[in-house]
């Protein structure tokens, strides 16, 4: 029985969905600037998720084996528009652009990141526990 393959899956999906889940944090927590270094609101982040796949032999692809952050997409959605003319990023006509972060769409993706991380952390714990039942009855 060979199970590093299945601990390789899990751990890649850990490492994803943790990623995902501090892309998520870094939406929340910019909400409200107003100014980047890059100039203008800040651009909500995304992760955009693939499978890793295994090539046999002459390049055929084979089944995925895990899961990878193949980049980070940057919401390109119009900042939204606030009158507020006191500002000190306000525009001649006294708007600020704010960034475009809908907080009950980040807590649904905060939830998802969580319940996924979660998902593949029981199954390495399921995957290492089969391990050691199966090495505590070899060693009976």
């Amino acid at each position: 029985m060979d199970l590093l393959p299945g601990w390789a899956a899990s751990a890649s999906a850990l490492t994803a969905e943790r990623l995902h889940l501090d892309l998520v944090a870094g939406n929340i927590a910019n909400m409200n600037t107003t100014r980047t270094p890059d100039g203008g609101p800040y651009r909500r982040r995304v992760p955009i998720f693939s499978a890793m796949v295994i090539r046999a032999g002459a390049g055929t692809p084979t089944a995925g084996r895990g899961v990878m952050v193949s980049g980070i997409y940057q919401d390109p959605t119009a900042p939204r528009q606030v009158y507020d003319p006191s500002h000190p990023d306000a525009d001649p006509r006294g708007y600020v652009s704010y960034p475009n972060i809908n907080i009950v769409n980040e807590m649904v993706d905060l939830i998802t990141a969580t319940r996924a991380y979660e998902a593949n952390s029981t199954v390495l714990n399921a995957s290492k526990n089969l391990a050691l039942t199966t090495l505590e009855l070899a060693r009976a």
